[in-house]
């Protein structure tokens, strides 16, 4: 992880561990943490147990479409759920001017919640950069949730999920776009935990 991804992280809010091989180097580590925080299950849960409250939701991400399924679905899904907005951004980086007008479009919806729904770390970064620009309470990054819950992309079976296995059924589904996210960064990823755990390397 490069220093501006580390610095991004360390001010977030709140980081989670969205994967089981998070959870079980944090319990190594000696943290109580009882199973990962999975993107398309915390803004399900999210939006079924706030429902009755109000809120509204803004979905920031996907291809061309995606977010407008997507508010509908859950809009459809949890009753109550208030769609106040959405943008699918172009695969390319934003001009100042439209990065002002999408600015203004989630101002303008008076959004309670901003899912954040792009690759990581470009979904970290954008909610980095946007955070003190917007008068939003809560900004969740979320990744493939919104491909998941608009049936876009296949989810892996419950227990591939459940035993850190779901990287091999995305990589069998998606090889061209992931390979290197989990045989390189995956496997270097692996190499440095192994570095810590071991004792021979210290990172903060």
């Amino acid at each position: 992880m490069t220093h501006s991804s580390r610095a991004v992280l360390n001010s977030a809010g709140l980081v989670v561990a969205d994967g089981m091989p998070l959870v079980w180097i944090g319990r190594w580590l000696g943290f109580n943490l009882r199973r990962r925080v999975y993107g398309p299950e915390l803004m399900a849960t999210f939006c079924e147990q706030t429902a009755a409250k109000g809120y509204r939701h803004f979905f920031y991400g996907g291809a061309p479409g995606v977010a407008e399924e997507l508010a509908s679905r859950m809009v459809a899904r949890f009753p109550g759920v208030i769609a106040a907005g959405t943008y699918s951004p172009p695969f390319r980086v934003l001009t100042q001017e439209e990065d002002r007008e999408v600015v203004a479009a989630i101002e303008s919806a008076r959004a309670d919640v901003v899912w954040v729904g792009l690759s990581t770390p470009k979904q970290e970064r954008w909610m980095h950069g946007h955070r003190d620009r917007l008068n939003v309470p809560v900004l969740v990054g979320v990744g493939a949730a919104f491909d998941f819950h608009t049936g876009r992309v296949a989810q892996a079976p419950q227990w591939m999920r459940e035993n850190g296995l779901e990287w091999l059924f995305r990589l069998g589904s998606e090889p061209r776009r992931l390979w290197r996210r989990y045989l390189i960064n995956g496997s270097e990823f692996a190499w440095l935990v192994l570095l810590e755990l071991m004792g021979w390397r210290k990172f903060e």
